[in-house]
């Protein structure tokens, strides 16, 4: 990276590879239920690199990237978590589930998909992106807040895998809906 992209993008991937590599997987994972969260930044991080690969700058576009990654990550992990929350338990990873009760996480994975549709508003409201996205990021949110509602309720045994599954879903068209609108709608954001 250092020789064929540019330095930024190179020191960033190091760092986040050190984050996640020896921080999160080495000490975090273990030390605490919030690892997640936590460690989420660092997991959160490459598309931070493809911007700046571009660029060669740190901005809020790249930032916001960031951000719907990181706080995506709970609700993700947390789903998955419940569903293999004995796993865990074995293990002595503790996770949310495994300290703080399947109900509570639920309620986070909630409240953190709501923080989420919000937080992926903001390319719209900042002029990133135009209204293919704006309309694909409330269709694929109102679907994410469908399946952490149906785990928050607590009524279905495999909404938490079937939130997990469409959070991957919703992940992928979420960026992809960005990237299209980048190239159907193209503005001069970047």
């Amino acid at each position: 990276l250092f020789i064929f992209v540019n330095s930024l993008t190179a020191w960033l991937n190091l760092a986040a590879w050190v984050g996640y590599g020896v921080i999160y997987s080495m000490y975090l994972k273990r030390a605490t239920s919030q690892n997640i969260v936590l460690g989420g930044l660092f997991g959160a991080a490459p598309p931070l690199f493809g911007w700046t690969a571009v660029t060669n700058s740190i901005d809020g576009g790249g930032l916001l990237l960031v951000l719907i990654i990181f706080v995506w990550t709970p609700p993700h992990f947390w789903a998955l978590a419940i569903d293999r929350i004995e796993e865990y338990k074995q293990v002595d990873i503790p996770m949310l589930p495994v300290t703080h009760g399947v109900a509570y996480t639920r309620l986070q994975i909630l409240l953190y998909t709501v923080i989420l549709v919000l937080t992926t508003l903001l390319p719209y409201v900042i002029g990133m992106s135009n209204l293919l996205y704006l309309s694909s990021a409330l269709v694929l949110g109102a679907g994410f807040l469908y399946w952490s509602s149906v785990t928050y309720l607590g009524k279905d045994p495999r909404a938490p895998v079937k939130t997990f599954r469409y959070s991957i879903i919703y992940l992928t068209g979420l960026f992809g809906a960005l990237l299209i609108d980048h190239y159907l709608m193209p503005l001069s954001y970047v």
